[in-house]
């Protein structure tokens, strides 16, 4: 694999508290990379850093080996954050059929989403009057559009049960096979062990540990860990 996305040294400072301290990965093309940590490792802060969201305070994103600086972040990635709300007001299918004219995608593809995410039932629905877990599944549809090569998602899990998080796995493992990369931020580390083929390790803004479970098994001296006691072992 080529590394699609190098993350080099990124540092972030909130007052006199160091969010992210020399951040260093990459993510490689084709791959699901897991971002794991529990919530203040500085998971979010990183994601957005590296969409251009908000400004790092040292360090470098690179794309292909090349500079990729905040502005043209978003032509190369597609950031869905936590817990994001657009345009209340708006119907369902007026939000989607938004994005789908913005992302310049056939009108198949939002019907095969709506599909995927049986969201039939809440298309005339405002965004305001749906539930967290219909609003993530929306939210969910809006990425599975966009043409972006890198999709970056924080906690694509996060509001779903058991029977749920099985069928989002299921419709973004296809999204590799058809060319994409992913990026995901977790902090349930069962989910990411079932999804993730490498692992970046997030502890009090430092790296702590990367790369397959197999990997991170032998870092940690533990040949059967699981992933949970792989990233206690290290942190």
């Amino acid at each position: 694999m080529d590394a699609l996305l190098v993350v080099d040294s990124i540092s972030k400072v909130h007052g006199m508290v160091t969010a992210l301290d020399r951040v260093r990965f990459s993510v490689e093309g084709g791959e699901i990379l897991g971002l794991i940590g529990p919530n203040g490792a500085g998971k979010t802060t990183l994601l957005e850093c590296l969409s251009g969201l908000i400004p790092c305070d040292g360090g470098h994103v690179l794309w292909r080996g090349s500079e990729l600086p905040p502005h043209r972040r978003k032509e190369q990635m597609f950031y869905l954050p936590d817990g994001v709300k657009p345009y209340g007001d708006q119907s369902v299918k007026a939000v989607l059929d938004f994005f789908r004219s913005a992302f310049a995608v056939p009108d198949e593809e939002r019907q095969k989403t709506v599909k995927d995410l049986s969201l039939d039932s809440v298309l005339r629905k405002r965004i305001d009057a749906l539930s967290k877990g219909y609003l993530r599944r929306v939210m969910l549809s809006i990425c599975l559009l966009a043409p972006q090569p890198l999709l970056i998602l924080d906690e694509p899990f996060d509001g779903f049960d058991l029977r749920q998080t099985r069928m989002v796995m299921t419709l973004l493992r296809p999204l590799v096979a058809a060319g994409k990369t992913l990026l995901l931020s977790v902090h349930q580390l069962t989910d990411a062990e079932r999804i993730c083929n490498r692992f970046v390790l997030l502890s009090e803004g430092q790296v702590r540990g990367i790369g397959s479970l197999d990997e991170l098994r032998k870092q940690a001296t533990l040949p059967h860990g699981t992933l949970e006691e792989v990233f206690l072992a290290l942190t």
